[in-house]
């Protein structure tokens, strides 16, 4: 088998580049690229907020890593944990003013990553790569 054209093989390689930008540019805020994966949950959520599992499953990661990414994240007062009005054991996560401001200058930069990642593709090109993408995901995921 041919390792350079291995649609695996380069799907990582693409990830791992993204990976690694992404991390250099979010350094600069202090981020991580799961951390700021929690923020843009959040901020496409209703009220900014998310229930704690919400968030797990969303992220497809255990309910302890997800705690302890939105633990870092409280203590930089990017988001607040707060009991469910209706269950105490439901803990709901919601996006700070600072994780929103925090949200809007990271947004730049995958904006930007995004750009040029597609920069050598046609409006067509892209949409196919997206429809392809969908069908790769939904068939592993």
């Amino acid at each position: 088998m041919d390792w350079q054209n291995n649609c695996g093989a380069m799907l990582k390689q693409l990830h791992d580049e993204i990976e690694r930008r992404a991390n250099n540019s979010l350094r600069s805020q202090n981020l991580t690229l799961a951390q700021m994966h929690v923020l843009l949950l959040l901020h496409d959520a209703p009220n900014h907020q998310l229930p704690l599992k919400d968030l797990e499953a969303l992220m497809h990661v255990a309910q302890s890593t997800t705690a302890g990414i939105v633990s870092r994240l409280q203590k930089k007062e990017l988001v607040q944990a707060l009991d469910d009005a209706a269950d105490q054991r439901i803990k709901i996560v919601q996006l700070t003013e600072s994780g929103l401001n925090c949200w809007q200058t990271a947004n730049k930069h995958i904006t930007e990553t995004e750009a040029a990642l597609l920069s050598g593709l046609t409006e067509t090109e892209q949409a196919i790569l997206i429809t392809l993408l969908k069908k790769l995901r939904d068939n592993v995921c």
